[in-house]
């Protein structure tokens, strides 16, 4: 498998399937992300972190925009768009609207495929501006 199907096979296992204990197949034990500038350190803090995203964000379904890699594979960057309602996202009320937003993930992927780090942004300033504003 090469990198960029390993990338979104883990979009598919984890997130698009909602489970975050198929982390243990992709990542190492030491992986970190770094989101929006914070570190988490650890794969089980990393599926701690996903448990909770997934928790604000019902019907979670992550589009895969377009992933592509470097020349030896070591680096894998994904676009990507998230849909589902909102259940807390942000902060926000609970309050079910539908929610959208896009993200570039960079990926470390080890020669033997398994993920190393990932760097994440996330459009999430526009989504808390939508999701704070009274409709028109």
């Amino acid at each position: 498998m090469n990198a960029v199907e390993v990338v979104e096979s883990f979009w598919r296992d984890v997130w698009n399937a909602r489970n975050p204990a198929a982390v243990d197949e992709y990542v190492v034990e030491d992986f970190v992300i770094t989101n929006a500038g914070q570190r988490i350190e650890g794969r089980e803090n990393f599926k701690k972190w996903i448990a909770a995203f997934l928790a604000q964000v019902h019907d979670f379904e992550l589009e895969v925009l377009e992933t592509f890699q470097n020349h030896d594979g070591s680096r894998v960057a994904s676009r990507w768009r998230v849909h589902g309602r909102n259940n807390g996202v942000l902060g926000t009320e609970p309050d079910g609207r539908p929610i959208s937003f896009t993200g570039t993930a960079v990926w470390e992927v080890r020669e033997d495929g398994k993920l190393v780090h990932n760097h994440v942004e996330r459009a999430s300033w526009e989504l808390f501006q939508r999701l704070t504003t009274a409709p028109a």
